[in-house]
C-alpha cells in the first residue's frame, strides 16, 4: 500500500521598518506594524483561509481518510491572533478533526540549531507551549527552519523526545537512493527521516502553472498516476510545500484549489492512502540509515546554507547577532528577549543573499529591499541599537571568561534553588505524614458515665 504524506508551511516575520544610522540610540523599536499587518491579512484572505477550508473539506468528504499536516512558526501564530483572529479558529477546527498534525519547529523561524544549541532548545519549546496553548496538542515530528538538517541535530532532537524529523530528500546526500522511504538518522538511531520528494512536490508548488511547463497542465488524475507508478516497493511520497502554494504562488484562478480537492478521489481509486508524519514513522519501519554530515535544507538547488549563510554580509550579521546570546540569556528584561528572538528569523539573512544563476530571481521575489546591501545595512543598523540596550545591562567589556563564570554561577545557583524546592516539598510531605500516624495513633479518651445516687 502506497501512501502521500502532505505537509503545509505557515510562516510570515516580523518585518523591519527602515531604520537609519541616526535611530541608533534613539528609536528602540524596529518593526513595520503596516506592512506585517497588510501582507498577513492578504496572505491569509488569498491563501491560508481558502487553503485551510479546502483540508476541512477533503477530511470532511472523505470522512477523514484524508490527512496531513500543518507547520506554523510562533511569530506567525502571534501576528495571526493580532490580526487575523478567524484564521486561528479555522486552525482550531482542523485540530479538533484529529486528522491534521501540528509539527514542532523552532518558534522565530531561526537559524539557532546552527549555532546556539541552548537558544535552539528553547525556542522549540516555546513552540510547543504555544500550540498546546492555542490548540491542545503535543507534537512528536519536528521539522527545523527550512527543512535544515545534519547529523549534529539528530541527537539533540531524540534528547527533546521527538520520534521523528522531516527533511529534504537531497540528492548528493542520496544518491541514488529513493526518497520515497522511512529512515533512520545514523547519529541517533532512535530518529526517524521523512525526506521531501522534491520533484513532485515541485510540480504543484511551482510549476502547476507555468505554461511553459511539458507537462501542463496539470490534473489530479495524472499527477496520481505518476504518484501510482513510482516503484511497488517504495513506501510513502512525502509532499512538503508552503501553504503559499495555494492562492498565492499559484493563484486561485490557476484552479490550484480545485486540483488540491480532487487529489483524494483519484488516490482513492487507486489504492492510495494520506497519512501524517507520526503515522508514517510509526507504522513504516525505516530501510537504511542515513547520514548528513554538512547541513542541507530545501533551499536552492545546492539544498545547503549558503541562502542564509552564503556571503560575508550574511556572515558577519549572523555572527554578529549570537555573539551576544549569552548576555541576552542574563538579561531579565522581556522586550530585550523579544527582540533577541524576532531578529533571529531566517528571513533577515535570505535578504541579503547575492545568489546569482536563476537563485537570485527567487530570493528578490521575498525580499522587501531593492538590494542586499540595502536589506544589510539596515538589520546591522538594528542590530547595532539592539547591543547597545544588551551591554547597557552587560557591558561587552566583559571578558568572556568572567562572563562563563557569572553564567555558570547563575546556573548553579538555579541548580541548587531548585534543589532546595525539592527538599522541602520532601519535608512538608514528611511532616503531614507524620502528623497523619500521630493522629491515628493518638488514643481516643474513654467516657465517663455518671453513676446515678
Amino acid at each position: 500500500m502506497k501512501s502521500i504524506c502532505f505537509y503545509f508551511q505557515i510562516h510570515q516575520p516580523f518585518r523591519l521598518k527602515r531604520y537609519r544610522f541616526f535611530d541608533i540610540g534613539n528609536d528602540h523599536y524596529y518593526y513595520d506594524d503596516f506592512a506585517n499587518e497588510d501582507i498577513i491579512s492578504r496572505i491569509a484572505h488569498r491563501s491560508y483561509i481558502p487553503a485551510c477550508e479546502s483540508l476541512l473539506k477533503m477530511i470532511e468528504q472523505t470522512k477523514g481518510k484524508f490527512r496531513c499536516a500543518l507547520s506554523i512558526t510562533g511569530i506567525a501564530l502571534e501576528q495571526c491572533e493580532q490580526y487575523v483572529p478567524e484564521f486561528i479558529d479555522l486552525l482550531k477546527k482542523l485540530a479538533s478533526t484529529g486528522k491534521v498534525e501540528f509539527l514542532s519547529e523552532t518558534y522565530d523561524h531561526s537559524l539557532a540549531s546552527l549555532i546556539d544549541p541552548e537558544d535552539f532548545r528553547a525556542q522549540v519549546k516555546r513552540h510547543d507551549e504555544k500550540l498546546k496553548e492555542l490548540f491542545g496538542v503535543t507534537p512528536k515530528v519536528f521539522r527545523n527552519t527550512e527543512l535544515i538538517y545534519c547529523d549534529e541535530i539528530a541527537p539533540q532532537l531524540v534528547d527533546m523526545g521527538f520520534k521523528g524529523c522531516i527533511t529534504d530528500g537531497a540528492k548528493h546526500i542520496l544518491g541514488w537512493k529513493s526518497p520515497n522511504y522511512v529512515y533512520t538518522a545514523a547519529s541517533a538511531p532512535k530518529l526517524k527521516l521523512l525526506l521531501k520528494n522534491s520533484k513532485l512536490s515541485d510540480d504543484i508548488a511551482f510549476r502547476f502553472s507555468n505554461h511553459d511547463w511539458d507537462a501542463y497542465p496539470l490534473t489530479a488524475d495524472k499527477y496520481i498516476d505518476w504518484i501510482a507508478n513510482t516503484p511497488q516497493e517504495e513506501q510513502i511520497v512525502n509532499l512538503f510545500m508552503s501553504l503559499e502554494t495555494f492562492g498565492e504562488l499559484q493563484a486561485a484562478e490557476s484552479g490550484i484549489f480545485q486540483f488540491l480537492e480532487a487529489l483524494p478521489r483519484f488516490a482513492a481509486e487507486r489504492g492510495i492512502e494520506f497519512w501524517t508524519p507520526s503515522e508514517a514513522v510509526s507504522k513504516l519501519k525505516p530501510v537504511d540509515t542515513l547520514s548528513v554530515v554538512h547541513p542541507i535544507s530545501w533551499a536552492d538547488e545546492a539544498r545547503d546554507t549558503s541562502a542564509w549563510l552564503g556571503n560575508k554580509l550574511q556572515q558577519e550579521a549572523f555572527n554578529k547577532l549570537y555573539s551576544v546570546g549569552e548576555r541576552v540569556r542574563l538579561c531579565d528584561d522581556r522586550r530585550i528577549h523579544q527582540d533577541w528572538h524576532r531578529l533571529q528569523s531566517a528571513d533577515h539573512f535570505y535578504y541579503m543573499s547575492t545568489k546569482k544563476m536563476g537563485d537570485g530571481a527567487v530570493h528578490s521575489h521575498f525580499s522587501p529591499y531593492e538590494t542586499p546591501f540595502q536589506a544589510f545595512t539596515n538589520y546591522m543598523n538594528v542590530l547595532a541599537d539592539f547591543i547597545v540596550r544588551v551591554e547597557e545591562q552587560y557591558p561587552l567589556e566583559i571578558e568572556n571568561e568572567e562572563l562563563n563564570s557569572l553564567v555558570t554561577t547563575i546556573r548553579n545557583q538555579a541548580s541548587e534553588i531548585e534543589t532546595l524546592k525539592k527538599q522541602l516539598e520532601t519535608a512538608r510531605l514528611n511532616h503531614e505524614h507524620l502528623n497523619e500516624e500521630h493522629k491515628q495513633a493518638k488514643p481516643k479518651k474513654a467516657k465517663t458515665v455518671k453513676s446515678k445516687s
